[in-house]
């Protein structure tokens, strides 16, 4: 059941249409390999970029939701302060490694346009279309980690009054 301050909102409906069309390519390939006893090539190619973009989205509703890994019980042992500046010492960390992830992917996407031409091997398309997604979707996952530090931080502010 979703919270009334989750609505329906952009991320998750572009996770839940990239899982459907992953879902629905890998099930028809099956039918195919059963029916007509052909596999189609293209499916593996597609299914994997198409989970790396949804793994992007997903992580920012992570951060927002706080559902990445941490260590609560030490976390706990630190005052309220110092607590306050390990969730926003935190935060830009999650920030900066996401930074350095889209500046190494848009050299990557220059490198595949100027260079090296290269392209997919099933749908002959070029390679830098599937790297674009990376620091395009980005985009949700440093909203994820300002609404989640936000939110941990008021939570904190909560607690204390």
């Amino acid at each position: 059941m979703l919270k009334k301050s989750e609505s329906i909102r952009l991320d998750y409906w572009i996770v839940a249409v990239l899982l459907m069309a992953m879902a629905l390519i890998a099930f028809i390939n099956v039918l195919s390999r059963y029916f007509v006893n052909f596999s189609i090539g293209a499916t593996e190619e597609i299914t994997i970029n198409l989970f790396v973009w949804m793994t992007v989205v997903g992580t920012g509703i992570a951060f927002e939701r706080g559902a990445h890994l941490g260590m609560v019980t030490f976390f706990n042992l630190f005052p309220r302060k110092m607590r306050r500046r390990l969730v926003v010492f935190s935060a830009l960390l999650g920030a900066l490694l996401f930074i350095l992830v889209g500046v190494y992917m848009i050299q990557a996407i220059y490198d595949e346009i100027t260079f090296f031409k290269a392209t997919s091997a099933s749908l002959g398309i070029p390679v830098w279309i599937y790297y674009a997604g990376v620091p395009l979707l980005s985009v949700f996952v440093f909203r994820g980690i300002y609404r989640g530090t936000r939110t941990r931080l008021a939570e904190m502010d909560r607690e204390a009054a």
